[in-house]
């Protein structure tokens, strides 16, 4: 989230460099869209049983009824169609609403082939490619090498395989669930995405369903009897979920205005419908309506600490500003310049109250977790702004160690962590330290994104660093090319790894609402970080209208 600056955009004695400042005339992107104008719709829908409109609300149950139903179907039991079914519900966004149903019919099929010799044997290409990626998403075991069994004798995928595009594409997406080690499932995206990669640009695993679910209903229109149920379903569920975000935009864009940090930061981003976005993406269930407020409150600071490192202080006056958040006081506001005292006491009382909120509804105050978060992410910060205001330029390991915490995903996961109640769900099973590998994975993902050469925030004009500059002047002789192509690589690594720890902590079913949005995270790097010619995000603008505004 982050966004990392070279040494001549760090400015010197607190002034403002003019390349790095947006014009006057030039209005802050991201602020809110003109849609935003009006954020109430005739039918008021209000979760938590609160305000659905009768009519409204009973139809909305009795479908969702009729899908339980349906997923308990003894018609639908243990035969693949059950798990085209599943797969339908979670690409439209929905399996929110059905995890127990999801979580019984996978355990049939998982008990069915794994309790029978050769229980893999009879299944088609397609069929296992999608019992494979559902099974593997929901932390049931089941080996890559299944797939061997569509090789020749010369070890290679089959090439009659070619021939059977729908096959080859479920394999394409569950070769995306690939972890390190697994070289089947490297080979089997490459054999397949020769032949389909050009119509699965964008793999479900990798992708928001969101956004994703009025392609896919149009693409499955008309096929099996319980699509007409989905749709429908699916259709409503948007109204309610964008009813729900809209509510929250207003609230978010009221709280921000009323802190008065954009009146005292004229130079820092300005932001609020971006900032939101990220909690919108990452948490899709509306009913968790209070965990993405506080996400964004927290997501608001990572931003606006990040333009204080970058354009407001020296060096010297960032390790004041890095000693207070440790110290984590009120009465060492006096240390600070003007502007910044009202920046420092909101953090503080915004965050104390996410604890307090978190240890009302959970039973325990993760308030030094919390704090901590803030203090490393400082920490990344001021090391970033003294390499920089000294002309240093770190080694490449250096900066993506450093880059991971100064992306600000660990504040994110961490608070996300404790907000979802992940400790209390699993008895204290799962620790907050049990996702460091994994806040470890999209950080690195979002930070090497970040970097890719296209990043270069609206806002924010001159000179970032990145990794690539960092390894090509560590190896003199490479290519922008083979930097380029090194970052792919490194992303695609921790994707593996991401996979790998997503996997773990879903074979406890309590951490899915963790794990999804952190893989929701992750899927919003590329939408976030996308920037055309024009300095302009067309995908993400794509992305707000669609789930915010769109019909």
């Amino acid at each position: 989230m982050a966004v990392y600056k070279s040494s001549s955009s760090l400015p010197s004695h607190g002034n403002i460099r003019p390349s790095l400042v947006a014009s006057e005339a030039t209005p802050q992107k991201w602020t809110t869209l003109e849609q935003t104008s009006d954020l109430s719709k005739p039918r008021q829908i209000i979760l938590n049983g609160h305000c659905f409109e009768d009519e409204f609300s009973m139809e909305y149950e009795q479908k969702l009824k009729d899908v339980r139903e349906l997923l308990k179907s003894e018609e639908l039991e243990n035969q693949i169609e059950s798990l085209m079914l599943v797969d339908a519900i979670q690409r439209l966004g929905i399996d929110y609403h059905f995890q127990e149903e999801i979580e019984a019919v996978l355990r049939r099929h998982y008990m069915e082939a794994t309790t029978c010799s050769d229980g893999y044997f009879y299944y088609t290409l397609h069929d296992l490619s999608l019992l494979f990626r559902l099974l593997r998403e929901h932390g049931f075991s089941i080996p890559a090498d299944i797939f061997n069994r569509f090789k020749g004798k010369d070890g290679v995928f089959e090439g009659k395989l070619k021939q059977d595009i729908r096959g080859l594409m479920e394999l394409y997406e569950a070769a995306q669930l690939v972890i390190e080690g697994e070289d089947i499932l490297d080979e089997a995206a490459k054999f397949s995405g020769e032949i389909v990669s050009n119509r699965l640009k964008h793999p479900y695993h990798k992708s928001i369903a969101r956004f994703t679910a009025k392609k896919y209903i149009r693409d499955s229109e008309g096929i099996n009897g319980w699509r007409k149920t989905l749709k429908e379903l699916a259709k409503m569920n948007t109204s309610v979920a964008q009813t729900a975000n809209q509510q929250e935009l207003a609230k978010i864009s009221k709280w921000w205005k009323d802190l008065g940090l954009a009146q005292e930061f004229k130079q820092a981003r300005n932001q609020p419908l971006k900032w939101y976005t990220w909690s919108m993406a990452s948490l899709t269930d509306p009913s968790m309506s209070e965990q993405r407020l506080e996400l964004t409150k927290s997501i608001t600071f990572i931003y606006i600490i990040d333009d204080i490192f970058d354009l407001y202080g020296t060096p010297e006056e960032l390790t004041v500003f890095t000693r207070a958040v440790h110290m984590w006081d009120h009465a060492v506001v006096h240390m600070l310049p003007k502007p910044w005292k009202m920046c420092y006491k909101a953090l503080l009382d915004t965050t104390n109250d996410i604890g307090y909120k978190i240890y009302k509804k959970h039973g325990y105050n993760p308030i030094d977790s919390l704090k901590s978060t803030w203090a490393s992410l400082c920490d990344a910060f001021l090391v970033e702004a003294k390499w920089f205001a000294s002309g240093h330029l770190p080694t490449s390991n250096e900066y993506l160690e450093n880059g991971k915490v100064s992306s600000g995903v660990h504040v994110v996961l961490v608070h996300l962590f404790f907000l979802l109640g992940i400790n209390r769900k699993t008895e204290g099973a799962v620790q907050v330290h049990d996702i460091s590998d994994l806040i470890s994975s999209v950080a690195t993902i979002l930070r090497l994104w970040d970097d890719f050469g296209s990043a270069k925030d609206e806002q924010q004009d001159g000179n970032d660093g990145s990794y690539i500059d960092c390894y090509m002047k560590e190896n003199p002789g490479s290519t922008i090319e083979i930097a380029r192509d090194r970052v792919v690589n490194m992303i695609s690594s921790e994707w593996k790894g991401l996979n790998k720890e997503c996997f773990l902590l879903n074979q406890n079913s309590s951490n899915f609402s963790f794990t999804k949005a952190s893989l929701n995270l992750a899927r919003m790097v590329p939408l976030m970080y996308s920037y055309d010619d024009n300095q302009q995000l067309p995908v993400l603008e794509e992305f707000i209208k669609s789930t915010l505004f769109d019909e």
